[in-house]
């Protein structure tokens, strides 16, 4: 079996991030902000996200010469946790990804074109899904092929998170015989490229992406060990984002739930006085602890530059069917209230099942992780 790793460590940075990210969260993305934002069409606020922008949390993890912090990809989790829990809308998460893929695999003249503007707020996002539901990024069917020295595409691509708002899009496609990736800048998108779908969370803004008739040049493809590294990091940067963001969430919702428990009265006594449902509190807080603790770890890995893909997908399992929990029984101890579309716990409930599937479920990554442990 696979020793694993028990390293957790918490630096100076961290705590400054995290301390700056949870009262930032808190002041600007009250319940009423995230309802109005709902309706919007982009799904936030332009002037929140360039007050992120100016706290320099796009850039992170991107090196100082390309305009960031010069961190790491573990130093956006402490970030993303309070989002998670104040469920900020913005485009950090799209943006973290693509801004990822390129310090993985794209050329040097490609960062130095793209990465300084996503530190300064432009956005990005990737483009890997497909309808047939696989969580396998290594074997796209939208295509991209060399004719008359341009490269011309075909097929689609679905879950394709602010889309709209995006001047960069990577995206994934089967060239050669072998998986790529494209820097498609929002420029070359035509009219109706991009069409918008309804998803569970109704915070997130995701499109179909169709790519039949676009053509690029060809020195926007990145091929071979260098997209195979980019969709690597991408997926990493995904299940941290998403796992530290799902334990933020239920933080978020144990709140909101045990607030109403000692609020609400029933039988001349507060209902959060019953046995039942303190023990189903307690448990929840007990997840919320190891949820953290396996986000941590992961954090640690990537900040010592260590494999980090078994925590990863330890954590992702434990946050993301966490908060699904939590959001449930958030739903259910506020009795009838909790089923009308005003009740909060709904919001995270709606982000829960969202994140538990974003990059594969709890079910795709343990069987991953069965791989990953149990081999000889």
């Amino acid at each position: 079996m696979r020793p694993l790793d028990p390293r957790i460590h918490f630096s100076d940075e961290q705590a400054m991030l995290l301390e700056s990210a949870t009262s930032f969260c808190r002041e600007r993305s009250p319940s009423a902000a995230v309802r109005q934002l709902i309706a919007s069409d982009s799904g936030f606020d332009a002037d929140v996200w360039q007050q992120i922008t100016a706290l320099g949390w796009p850039g992170i993890d991107v090196p100082e010469a390309l305009g960031g912090s010069g961190l790491s990809l573990g130093h956006t989790a402490v970030v993303a946790e309070p989002m998670g829990r104040h469920l900020l809308a913005s485009p950090f998460f799209s943006s973290q990804l693509c801004s990822q893929g390129l310090l993985a695999g794209a050329s040097a003249a490609q960062q130095s074109q793209w990465l300084p503007r996503l530190c300064q707020g432009s956005i990005g996002t990737v483009a890997l899904f497909e309808d047939e539901g696989s969580w396998d990024l290594s074997r796209p069917r939208a295509s991209a092929r060399v004719e008359g020295g341009q490269l011309r595409l075909h097929g689609h691509k679905t879950l394709v998170t602010d889309a709209a708002s995006a001047e960069l899009l990577l995206v994934s496609v089967w060239h050669d015989d072998a998986p790529a990736l494209l820097l498609l800048p929002a420029t070359a998108l035509p009219a109706g490229a991009l069409q918008r779908e309804t998803v569970i969370d109704e915070t997130q803004r995701c499109h179909r992406l169709t790519l039949d008739g676009i053509t690029l040049p060809a020195e926007a493809l990145i091929t071979g060990d260098a997209a195979l590294a980019a969709l690597r990091a991408i997926g990493e940067a995904a299940l941290l984002l998403a796992s530290a963001a799902a334990a933020g969430g239920l933080a978020g919702v144990l709140d909101v739930t045990v607030d109403y428990l000692n609020t609400r009265s029933a039988f001349g006594r507060k209902i959060g006085s019953y046995q039942a449902l303190k023990h189903s509190c307690a448990e929840q807080l007990c997840t919320l602890e190891r949820a953290r603790s396996h986000v941590a770890h992961a954090a640690s890995l990537l900040i010592d530059g260590l494999d980090a893909e078994v925590a990863l997908r330890m954590a992702k399992v434990e946050a993301g069917d966490g908060l699904v929990l939590g959001g449930d029984r958030g739903v259910q101890f506020h009795g009838g209230f909790g089923f009308t579309y005003d009740c909060d716990a709904q919001l995270y409930l709606r982000r829960g099942l969202w994140l538990q599937a974003w990059f594969g479920d709890a079910l795709h990554q343990r069987r991953r992780l069965a791989g990953l442990l149990l081999a000889a």
